[in-house]
């Protein structure tokens, strides 16, 4: 079983939507279940199968989610430094065609989301970033196409 890094933050949202699948999902599903046993024929109870439904996705996030945070390879950023780009780092880019900024935190994959600027240690841009300094270019291949990014920015924290 291989360790997943993830920050301290990351790591908490994990915890806290385990907890929430455990004391509140999986007793509203239950409950549920309950219900629409009581309404009689299971064969053609639309309301049982949705519920049976909810509860194995449910179920299947749980394990997950245990199986993530006994693997989690706790990592706290705001004790992290230094002038290359490794895992926690904030990473301010410029494109090189189009002259836009762009910032993104390198974090582990449970955490990833491009669009609130947290990228997977694994994607393609966070594994051309390693390593990189301010001031250097890095070639990135995206399913759009090639990319050229300068690093202008390197911080670690918050």
């Amino acid at each position: 079983m291989d360790k997943v890094p993830i920050t301290v933050r990351g790591f908490a949202a994990l915890e806290a939507e385990l907890k929430r699948r455990q004391q509140e999902e999986r007793p509203r599903i239950i409950q549920a279940i309950a219900e629409a046993r009581a309404l009689g024929d299971l064969s053609e109870n639309a309301e049982y199968h949705a519920a049976k439904e909810a509860q194995s996705h449910n179920e299947g996030r749980v394990l997950e989610l245990e199986s993530l945070i006994s693997r989690a390879e706790v990592i706290d950023v705001s004790k992290l430094s230094g002038t290359k780009v490794k895992f926690g780092a904030t990473v301010k880019l410029i494109d090189e065609d189009t002259e836009e900024e762009k910032t993104y935190q390198i974090v582990g994959e449970p955490e990833a989301d491009v669009h609130a600027g947290r990228v997977s240690i694994t994607s393609p841009i966070a594994r051309a970033l390693i390593g990189k300094g301010v001031g250097d270019t890095v070639e990135v291949v995206t399913p759009g196409g090639g990319k050229s990014y300068e690093v202008v920015g390197i911080q670690f924290g918050a």
